[in-house]
């Protein structure tokens, strides 16, 4: 599972590294410490690859009755065939940009945050899948009942949702060490493809571990509404 993640760049910064231009100019972005599922965040989608927009984390289906438990993960190996991703597989592909994600470790004393990160932190882009779900007559939008208590912070009312999920594979040798699953992690020079391919499962494979590193984190991670630098900082496990 990948259910938190950070992006630690500003706003121009994040807009070089894709080429790509907010969709609202006004738009503010900081950088981010504990990007929670429900909240609104930054994507870049095959049908808009020069902008970047903000959809909601858990992806609603477009044929689904209402927009709660939204999913925010999709497994590589079944995205082409289960019917909640198959279609945004082949019509609907994004780019989530982070620079980590957290992962939880069993312990003695409880579950152990880890942040997983390149040696530089720099930027990349993890795959994803997006959709947009309308409401019917009888349905009123409501906010994703997110991982952890998040809540859903989009300020919408009735209208179109469009939402967003991370794919994610078998886990490298660093990140087998913690969890099971792992983020799907995209060549920068193969991002595009993910976006423009008819058929990028190729791409879908687990990013090598020689780049990355994994390191305890503050507990205080586990609570979303929490966002802030100390969050990145190493602890003792």
């Amino acid at each position: 599972m990948c259910g938190r993640y950070t992006l630690m760049i500003e706003r121009a910064a994040l807009e070089d590294r894709f080429d790509a231009r907010f969709a609202d100019s006004s738009e503010e972005f900081t950088p981010r410490y504990n990007m929670s599922p429900g909240q609104r965040l930054p994507v870049i989608t095959n049908d808009a690859p020069e902008t970047i927009q903000t959809f909601e984390w858990g992806l609603v289906p477009s044929w689904a009755d209402d927009d709660k438990n939204g999913l925010i993960n999709a497994r590589a190996e079944t995205v082409d065939e289960k019917p909640s991703f198959r279609a945004a597989y082949e019509r609907r592909r994004c780019i989530v940009p982070a620079d980590g994600f957290y992962e939880w470790v069993d312990t003695e004393n409880g579950k152990q945050p880890y942040r997983v990160a390149f040696d530089d932190d720099r930027v990349f882009a993890m795959a994803g899948l997006w959709e947009r779900w309308e409401p019917d007559d009888a349905t009123t939008q409501a906010g994703l009942d997110a991982f952890g208590g998040g809540v859903a912070d989009d300020g919408s009312e009735d209208g179109p949702l469009e939402t967003f999920t991370v794919v994610t594979t078998e886990p490298n040798d660093l990140v087998s060490e913690l969890h099971h699953r792992m983020a799907v992690i995209l060549e920068p020079g193969r991002e595009r493809e993910w976006l423009t391919s008819d058929d990028p499962k190729s791409l879908l494979e687990p990013y090598s571990a020689e780049e990355l590193r994994a390191y305890p984190v503050s507990r205080a991670v586990n609570d979303p509404s929490t966002d802030e630098a100390s969050l990145v900082e190493p602890v003792e496990s």
